[in-house]
């Protein structure tokens, strides 16, 4: 009997939504769409990552479809991954020629229709949010470049397209397939492999361990409230080994009637305290099981080459497949190891409150978490108390972290945690913290963004750029190697200055340049020198190339999430309409760009820079002010604004004079002095 074969043909994207005339259709028996943020996050990634390593083709998974005639496809399986990338393609602009639909779904089918503005009565909040969750994606992950990624995305990845035969028995094939049954975690196996190395006692330990860990969303001593681990107060980390870890079962030692009550309401308050100080991790499980391997073993191998670790979690079964002497004092150590990173990455690091990015609110926050004898926990700064002005330090750090966090959203991109958890491994001092992380943000910028060998072809770093700098013999290492050079003769030949367009210019890059200019009104005018007739502040705005706009925008600033868009100030559009326009090497510098969150960025990139001025100063809040609050962006609009009515006439508030003037002010800021510590 001769087998029957699936008719199969590989497929790009614009191949099946552009190419030969097809609808597919999805029908009743499929669930709704389901994918949540990190799914759609984790799909933009990994294309953009292929995309970034040059990838001719990378494949996305399969499409099992069945063909009901005129060029009707009733999809069997891959559903939820093909709506996500009609999504993302709504979201890069695409139009569409092919369609997707919902068979007796009308709200669905009305819906997916009705992209990108979604102006329908009722609408699948499934598909709403997953659209927006989507063009998050573009925006955070998709810094540069965009109209190449979106050739990209079309073009170079690929599905591989199988036709069930007409013939074929459609019940017995989802019999097989519902077979299958639900996979494993990769997180999961790890577990098991490192379970099984050890005896029942300390397979008890690992195992609570494990899974109060895995709680990326709460601070562990909520989980643990063990003194033994946590000390009296439940704010240190004071055990030094696995061994010392307390069994679940373990009551030695002697305990008063009051400690044994104490103890009861504490076990009482523990779900009202998980549930009463969650936060949204920067970090998921499996990418910190990875950070977590690479310090065991950078710690334990003082010749181990940490650069050998991909902090990609597709990866980490293959990471952990790599461990020599997989055994019981390795999993102590990874499991001791586990422990401690978590209690430093939930008191140590920022995380983002539940709490959306508006102006007047910081929602990152660096707290504690601590418990007095029978009271409820309770948070307080991380600063509070440790230095004579914990107020300025507190600032800092919280500034320094998040500028690193919406740098590298990507979670598989956060070499800096790993450099953050390896320092307070060893010195949790606080005013040393605050230096290094000072210091780390200049090494970033001099060895690393100034170093063109350290840069791809869109200058984005290259894979190992920043442990080859950063890292020297298991030891962090914050010294600048480029401290001898003309820095700005270095940064306009890597970056531009306006005779030839641009490579690209990465989003760290304008995050350091805020927090440069965060920082020098920090030192300058923070106290008594705010008077805006004072000679501080006239000289502040001056050496910012701009007239006084006030201090608000300096003390409300924060690095927020939202405000990830590249934006040229001087519109691309507007350089085949205006006969006296800018060159496009002359808009593709440094001086001419500015970050700005989506929202404001998809509703006025093409506006002329006085429309944009006053759009994006408009307090009615139809653009959220957040979107647009970066301090450099605040700059080049008051300098467009002092150019109102003067004799160039309307039209001409930011012109290539104003561009080059910006960028040279902007350059000197960034290297008149190393930045404080």
């Amino acid at each position: 009997m001769t087998a029957k074969i699936l008719p199969l043909s590989e497929m790009s994207i614009a191949d099946i939504f552009n190419g030969k005339k097809a609808t597919y259709e999805i029908p009743i028996y499929q669930r709704n769409y389901a994918w949540e943020k990190d799914e759609i996050s984790t799909l933009v990634q990994d294309v953009y990552d292929a995309f970034t390593a040059g990838k001719q083709t990378y494949y996305i998974g399969t499409l099992v479809s069945f063909h009901k005639g005129d060029q009707v496809f009733e999809v069997i399986d891959g559903q939820q991954r093909l709506t996500t990338i009609n999504l993302v393609l709504g979201a890069l602009g695409v139009s569409l020629q092919n369609k997707l639909t919902y068979r007796a779904r009308k709200k669905s089918n009305d819906t997916i229709q009705s992209l990108p503005d979604f102006a329908i009565d009722e609408k699948d909040p499934g598909i709403v949010n997953g659209y927006k969750f989507a063009k998050d994606a573009i925006d955070d992950i998709v810094s540069t470049d965009r109209d190449r990624f979106k050739t990209y995305f079309q073009s170079n990845v690929h599905l591989i397209h199988y036709q069930v035969p007409k013939d074929i028995d459609l019940n017995h094939y989802f019999e097989i397939m519902n077979s299958r049954g639900e996979q494993l975690e990769k997180h999961e196996i790890i577990k098991v492999r490192l379970y099984e190395k050890l005896n029942d006692t300390d397979k008890a330990k690992f195992n609570r361990l494990w899974e109060y860990c895995s709680e990326m969303n709460v601070y562990i001593q909520q989980k643990y409230n063990d003194k033994r681990i946590f000390g009296d107060y439940c704010s240190e980390f004071v055990i030094s080994n696995f061994d010392s870890l307390p069994a679940e079962s373990d009551t030695s030692g002697t305990k008063s009637i009051r400690d044994l009550i104490d103890d009861r309401w504490v076990d009482e308050q523990h779900e009202a305290n998980d549930k009463a100080d969650t936060f949204q991790p920067i970090i998921d499980f499996s990418n910190f099981l990875l950070i977590v391997l690479k310090l065991t073993q950078i710690i334990r191998e003082p010749n181990f080459d940490p650069s050998t670790i991909n902090l990609d979690d597709k990866e980490l079964i293959t990471e952990f497949d790599k461990v020599k002497d997989f055994d019981e004092p390795f999993v102590k150590k990874f499991g001791f190891n586990l422990l401690r990173a978590k209690y430093l990455l939930d008191n140590y690091i920022v995380h983002h409150s539940n709490e959306d990015d508006t102006i007047e609110n910081n929602p990152w926050k660096l707290q504690r978490w601590q418990q007095e004898t029978s009271k409820r926990g309770y948070l307080k700064n991380l600063a509070d108390k440790n230095l004579a002005d914990e107020s300025e330090a507190q600032h800092k750090i919280v500034q320094l972290l998040s500028l690193f966090e919406v740098s590298f959203t990507a979670r598989q991109r956060k070499n800096y945690l790993f450099y953050c958890l390896l320092h307070l491994f060893s010195n949790r001092d606080i005013d040393e913290y605050s230096k290094f992380l000072s210091r780390l943000a200049d090494k970033y910028f001099k060895d690393v963004y100034l170093v063109a060998e350290n840069l791809n072809e869109i200058n984005t770093p290259k894979p190992g750029s920043f442990d080859a700098v950063v890292l020297n013999g298991g030891n962090v290492n914050t010294e600048p190697n480029n401290s001898n050079i003309d820095f700005p003769r270095v940064f306009s030949a890597i970056y531009g200055d306006g005779t030839e367009v641009s490579k690209g210019i990465p989003l760290f890059v304008f995050n350091y340049l805020d927090y440069r200019l965060w920082t020098k009104y920090f030192g300058e005018l923070r106290g008594e020198k705010t008077k805006e007739d004072s000679r501080e502040r006239r000289e502040f705005f001056d050496a910012l190339g701009c007239e006084d706009f006030g201090l608000d925008v300096f003390k409300q600033f924060y690095f927020s999430r939202t405000r990830r868009s590249l934006e040229h100030y001087y519109p691309q559009a507007k350089l085949s309409q205006d006969n006296d326009a800018p060159s496009d090497a002359q808009i593709n510098c440094l001086g001419n760009y500015a970050m700005i969150g989506g929202e404001a960025n998809s509703s006025g990139s093409n506006w002329s820079p006085k429309t944009k001025l006053d759009h994006y100063l408009d307090a009615s809040g139809k653009i959220r002010q957040v979107s647009v609050a970066s301090i450099k962006f605040m700059i080049m609009m008051q300098k467009c604004k002092d150019n109102q009515g003067s004799p160039r006439g309307a039209g001409r508030e930011w012109i290539f004079d104003d561009i080059i003037e910006h960028q040279q002010n902007m350059l000197r800021i960034l290297f008149e002095t190393d930045s404080p510590d």
